[in-house]
């Protein structure tokens, strides 16, 4: 029986991105006391502060998604060397109104894959930084920038074995991070 629940949020809406095979393929690593939620954000409307009182039910989904949660993993793409602006209008979203963040406490792991050299290593840090600043206490070492390259699944979708250390390596050390933060 799970112990701990992930929210998994993943800043790609690509029918066939990376990064939900990257997410799907960590979930699948998980020990049996960790559960995962894929929280959608694709339905959201366009964050507007005028909103704040009525919030459309979309945004509720998702603060209650989070506040159920443990601990929230983002596998994030990185467009124009930043986070999608998909994963900014989420992340809005769910801190608001002022003071009442659905993020505020929860432990973040953050990693994502690209097909450039340096993965998403500026979207990351873009990412680490928005956390920081909603009090999300994220996991620094070590820290994941996946190269998207022939091998890194398998035929099933699972991580290949040329990254499967590496990744469960990094998988782990989060998942400790989660342990520690809500014990």
């Amino acid at each position: 029986m799970s112990q701990f629940r992930i929210a998994v949020i993943v800043g790609s809406l690509r029918k066939d991105s990376f990064n939900k095979k990257l997410a799907q393929a960590l979930v699948r690593l998980m020990p049996a006391e960790f559960s995962a939620e894929f929280s959608r954000i694709d339905d959201l409307p366009l964050y507007n502060q005028d909103d704040d009182a009525n919030q459309a039910e979309p945004v509720k989904r998702l603060k209650r998604e989070i506040a159920a949660a443990q601990g929230v993993l983002f596998v994030t793409a990185e467009y124009n060397r930043s986070i999608p602006g998909v994963l900014k209008n989420a992340l809005d979203h769910a801190s608001r109104p002022y003071g009442q963040s659905a993020w505020a406490g929860k432990p973040a792991g953050v990693i994502g894959v690209s097909v450039g050299a340096i993965g998403t290593a500026l979207a990351q840090q873009h990412l680490r930084n928005v956390l920081a600043y909603l009090d999300m206490p994220t996991l620094g070492q070590p820290e994941a920038f996946i190269h998207a390259k022939d091998g890194l699944f398998d035929a099933d979708g699972n991580i290949g074995a040329g990254s499967r250390d590496f990744v469960q390596g990094w998988l782990n050390r989060y998942l400790d991070w989660v342990r520690k933060q809500n014990a």
